[in-house]
């Protein structure tokens, strides 16, 4: 058969559409709600728990259809259904990351600076300096005190909510910085998070800011010290022990008219841990045992305890194995590992026609022609990623055929133009046959990403008829 993609919305019928924004709606719900890694993993859990998932802790012994999770430090699970064949005999793994591109807060944020308190900050991942400045942020995380306990911080996503913000030039005296590079136009260094401008109550022992030692408050840092300390009940030393973002204040919203295109901040890559745990939780007693791990830590390299390079997976795996074989051994877990398949799910770049040169002719990535297919990642000659096997990929395409998926083959852009990596290499390191797939995005790392909501429906298709394979 002669290959070709359609555009979804031509042949939609009714029912299928009220099927899509409904799904869109809810995807937007979740990621207006779960801002930052840890949130996304602590909804994630919940979702599951609702659905019928365990703990594998509180699971004694694993039979045909039994539910279960692992969680990792809140920066990753992995979620299962048993399938009627032996867990040996391998698994229909879906992997996906939670982060996304970011501002995190240094470990001693506050200072102040002529009567005006900033944060200062360090950025996480590939941003956009330039898109990050005169933006309405939130701060979000967390704090964990001396004692251990801990504080979760939400600030900027509700209406009645102050923002954050980080200030730029005025174009009146913006020649020099006109003049630079793009990169070079917005420092790091100056993405300094501006927090307050009320002074303390005025101290006449206290001496002029200019003469204040590093240790001193000056008036509008001892202020707002104060007011997080009534707030929160935190000491300036708490800080240091915090994991304190700023993300984008903007909830989703649909873009343009005609109700097709869903903006978000962070498709990249939370769009494909979303549809993995909604397709997982509509299975119920799959041949193979279906599974989704979801990671933290791709965006700087997939590296930490929380990350896909950690022994997270293949820990979890074990455990799994010693409630479903009275006789484990390393050998068996290896077993597990070579009789699995994964889907890497990550999203790609789709076309845009005011960026038109940057797209690979022929292979490029269309909005609104479902999940894309695409067989390997890296830069240049293929550098960086594992690469799917045709016989794979021939698999992939006879289940999304046979369940009407929409999907595309593509790759990322052309070659030499740049590049990207997701966590297939990782999983592929495992022996796995691993293919990447997901949904495009415009404006990708950006502050605000752009997704068609029918990708994003035919992406939760695409991957409930593999696990179900």
């Amino acid at each position: 058969m002669n290959y070709k993609t359609e555009n979804i919305w031509k042949t939609v019928d009714a029912k299928t559409e009220d099927q899509i924004q409904r799904f869109s709606g809810q995807y937007a719900s979740f990621m207006d709600k779960n801002r930052t890694e840890r949130e996304f993993i602590r909804s994630t859990v919940e979702f599951l728990e609702k659905k019928g998932f365990k703990e594998l802790s509180e699971v004694e012994t694993l039979d045909s259809g039994s539910k279960l999770y692992a969680l990792n430090r809140e920066g990753a699970v992995l979620a299962a259904v048993t399938g009627k064949k032996k867990l040996n005999q391998g698994i229909n793994l879906i992997g996906a990351h939670v982060d996304a591109p970011r501002i995190d807060l240094k470990p001693r944020p506050l200072f102040e600076e002529k009567e005006l308190a900033f944060f200062t900050t360090h950025y996480y991942g590939g941003i956009r300096k330039y898109q990050w400045v005169t933006l309405p942020l939130a701060l979000h995380g967390v704090v964990v005190k001396q004692d251990g306990s801990r504080v979760n911080i939400a600030v900027g996503m509700n209406p009645e909510d102050p923002v954050f913000y980080i200030t730029d030039l005025l174009p009146h005296f913006a020649g020099k910085q006109r003049e630079k590079k793009l990169k070079e136009a917005i420092k790091a260094e100056q993405l300094n998070v501006l927090v307050g401008s009320r002074p303390a109550a005025e101290d006449k022992s206290q001496r002029k800011n200019s003469e204040l030692g590093d240790n001193e408050l000056t008036p509008v840092k001892k202020a707002l010290l104060k007011l997080i300390k009534a707030r929160y009940d935190l000491e300036e030393e708490d800080l240091i022990s915090a994991e304190l973002q700023l993300v984008p204040a903007q909830k989703s919203r649909d873009v343009g008219l005609d109700g097709t295109l869903l903006g978000s901040y962070a498709h990249d890559d939370r769009v494909c841990s979303y549809t993995a745990l909604r397709a997982l939780t509509a299975v119920e007693k799959p041949e193979k045992t279906a599974a989704i791990i979801l990671v933290d830590r791709e965006e700087v390299g997939s590296m930490g305890s929380t990350g896909m390079q950690s022994r997270f997976f293949e820990n979890a795996l074990a455990r799994m194995l010693t409630r479903s074989s009275p006789d484990y051994s390393d050998l068996l877990l290896r077993e597990t590992l070579e009789n699995s398949t994964a889907l890497s799910g990550d999203v790609t770049a789709g076309f845009d026609p005011d960026f038109a040169e940057i797209a690979s002719r022929n292979n490029t990535s269309l909005l609104n022609h479902g999940i894309n297919m695409t067989p390997y990642t890296g830069a240049r000659g293929k550098g960086g990623a594992s690469e799917a096997s045709a016989e794979f990929r021939s698999r992939i395409r006879r289940i999304w055929n046979e369940n009407q998926v929409a999907w595309q083959a593509t790759e990322m852009g052309e070659v030499d133009k740049g590049g990207g990596g997701t966590i297939a290499k990782f999983l592929a390191n495992y022996n796995i046959s691993v293919l990447d797939c997901g949904p495009a995005v415009l404006s990708m790392h950006s502050p605000f990403e752009l997704a068609s909501k029918a990708d994003i429906y035919h992406t939760w298709l695409a991957f409930k008829s593999y696990l179900e394979s």
